[in-house]
């Protein structure tokens, strides 16, 4: 088993920055995918970030340039710089872990994005 906790959520106003941690725990040495996505009120949950074990990153399109997806091993986290925050990146965001046989959740965090 995997355990995950986000931290790091809140109101923020247009332009700028938060950054998230999760904080993992458990069985970790299967995990070979870490990353975050997001959910808006009434829309599906998307991929925001992932960082592979070998270090391959993927950034959704809508936030390459502005969110930075970084791990640090040693404290088992995995942290998710965000800069340039838009009224559109108001969403919970939840940490995810994935190995070969099933993926792990957090309970996610909320970040609003508001003037």
């Amino acid at each position: 088993q995997v355990q995950l906790v986000e931290s790091g959520g809140g109101l923020v106003q247009p332009g700028g920055s938060l950054r998230l941690s999760c904080s993992a725990s458990g069985s970790l040495s299967s995990i070979n995918v870490m990353g975050w996505y997001r959910q808006a009120p009434g829309k599906q949950r998307e991929l925001v970030a992932q960082i592979t074990s070998p270090g391959r990153i993927n950034y959704a399109d809508s936030v390459k340039g502005r969110f930075t997806i970084s791990r640090d091993n040693a404290a088992n986290t995995v942290y998710l710089e965000m800069n340039s925050l838009k009224f559109e990146d108001t969403a919970v965001y939840y940490c995810n872990a994935m190995n070969a046989l099933r993926s792990y959740w957090g309970p996610g965090t909320q970040v609003t994005v508001s003037a």
